[in-house]
């Protein structure tokens, strides 16, 4: 039991640390490309191609990376499972592709004037690599093989990173040394490079991945009208989650009133939101952290022990992500320069996408109660939930407020999703969380974050606004140590904290 649980540590630690350091670099690159692209309107591109592509890519996988792992376990030949996973995933993604390739100019015109048709048809390419590789990478896991996992996973970041560093800073000097060898290089073609390096990482990828597709294949049409019986649930999951998460991307352009302007007002809200995604890394995060620490209590320890860990699991959460919300709006004078100044316009957005974050993260770890009593439907529900509250503000507010709905879009979905699954939890499967000291928290929180908005509202020397906000920050701190570390059981340090 106790060499399980270590197991699932290990794994868990390589699939987590591999995937928060892969979408660090990922978000670098992203915060980069507004250095190197000439307009917004060309950010605004990008932003609304890669919403589109995480969109379709749970609708062309439907779910049966999760079918996979269910029925693998499940029946006597998991080979065989694999396979009729693959050919059902090969078979629906080409026919995909077809369709796509044969109405590319309409759809790529559907997407604005910005959106040439080539620019869609990497997109497509790009979309089928990663979804023909979904398979072979859950069985990577199913194998037990997380370094080769990660390291995959890993190297089409890298790849990705360094293909746009050759196109952006190595070709332009290459050009001008070796101009009958790089004349076809041109630099205003910046989101071809992008989308080509991507493209050409996917495929880098896939071939890499071809090694775990050689198997005898066999398909079981049974097996898998099972499989998609099970699976079905989890695409309408996985589709209101992705929705909610992008759809103010997916539909800003169609919804803005001044066409021109759409894709310029996107690519400064895109930006403005990637500051933002600070808070969603370090959810990501500490849901690697706790999760194999709650499994192993569950293990280990008594039911009413395991409710004070899951109730203290969420605490820490909110005292940690407030603390993550102060520091980054407290230190928004330094952080905005991770972006061009002529996206700052829209750096007012990202307190609230961050609080609509750390909701979200919330809402995770509230809906212990649904996962931990087999009752999935109902986070299916509470997606719907928050997508239809989501879907209600974009198209009744972006035409006359921009991207400032889409920001508070995400805000009262997800706090709605928050507070619905805490009811609904305590009255399934009561936990006793502290709400006292949430309350604390977030007043304390709410209280120093104002004093901040009016420090960078009414101080105009800078290093007077960094020191005061390092003060709010540090109150903070001192509060939490005081209240919620166990600092007064240490030795010597201990006195100045003791109660």
């Amino acid at each position: 039991m106790a060499s399980g649980m270590k197991t699932l540590a290990k794994e868990t630690a390589i699939y987590g640390v591999s995937s928060i350091f892969g979408k660090l670099l990922s978000w670098f690159l992203g915060l980069y490309w507004a250095f190197e692209l000439k307009t917004i309107a060309e950010m605004g591109v990008i932003t609304y191609s890669y919403a589109w592509i995480a969109f379709l890519q749970v609708i062309l996988t439907y779910g049966m990376e999760t079918g996979f792992f269910r029925f693998a376990n499940k029946e006597d030949e998991p080979l065989k499972v694999y396979s009729t996973a693959i050919i059902s995933i090969v078979t629906s993604t080409l026919l995909f592709v077809v369709l796509a390739i044969t109405f590319l100019e309409p759809i790529a015109a559907s997407f604005g004037p910005s959106m040439k048709p080539h620019y869609a048809l990497m997109l497509i390419l790009i979309l089928m690599f990663d979804v023909l590789g979904a398979i072979p990478f859950a069985f990577l896991r199913f194998s037990k093989r997380p370094l080769k996992f990660a390291f995959l996973k890993l190297l089409n970041v890298i790849l990705i990173i360094a293909f746009n560093l050759f196109f952006f800073k190595l070709a332009p000097w290459l050009s001008n040394y070796y101009p009958d060898l790089f004349g076809w290089y041109d630099i205003s073609n910046g989101i071809d490079y992008i989308l080509l390096s991507n493209l050409i990482a996917s495929l880098i990828q896939f071939i890499l991945l071809t090694p775990h597709m050689r198997i005898k294949f066999q398909f079981d049409g049974a097996l898998l009208k099972r499989m998609l019986k099970y699976s079905y649930p989890l695409l309408i999951l996985g589709v209101a989650g992705v929705l909610n998460q992008s759809a103010d991307k997916m539909l800003f352009t169609w919804l803005y009133p001044d066409p021109a302007e759409a894709e310029t007002q996107l690519g400064i809200y895109g930006q403005s939101f990637k500051i933002a995604i600070i808070m969603v890394m370090f959810t990501q995060a500490f849901r690697y952290a706790f999760e194999p620490f709650i499994f192993a209590k569950d293990r280990e320890s008594s039911s009413t022990s395991n409710l004070k860990s899951y109730a203290d699991a969420s605490k820490y959460f909110l005292i940690l992500g407030l603390l993550i919300f102060l520091v980054t709006i407290g230190y928004l004078d330094i952080i905005k320069y991770l972006i061009p100044r002529n996206y700052h316009e829209g750096l007012k957005v990202v307190p609230i996408v961050m609080m609509g974050e750390l909701f979200f993260g919330l809402y995770f770890n509230l809906s212990l109660w649904y996962k931990l009593t087999d009752k999935t439907k109902w986070g299916a529900y509470m997606s719907l939930f928050g997508l239809v509250i989501t879907l209600s503000i974009l198209i009744l507010f972006i035409p006359h407020y921009g991207y400032m709905a889409a920001a508070w879009a995400s805000f009262f979905a997800n706090l709605s999703m928050m507070v619905v699954s805490y009811f609904l939890g305590q009255k399934k499967y009561p936990i006793p969380y502290n709400l006292k000291t949430a309350l604390n928290f977030t007043l304390l929180a709410g209280v120093l974050g104002f004093l901040m908005f009016l420090n960078f509202r009414y101080s105009p020397n800078l290093f007077v606004r960094i020191s005061l906000n390092t003060l709010f920050v540090l109150v903070y701190l001192l509060v939490t140590i005081k209240k919620e570390l166990p600092l007064h059981e240490l030795p010597v340090i201990g006195k100045y904290f003791r109660k």
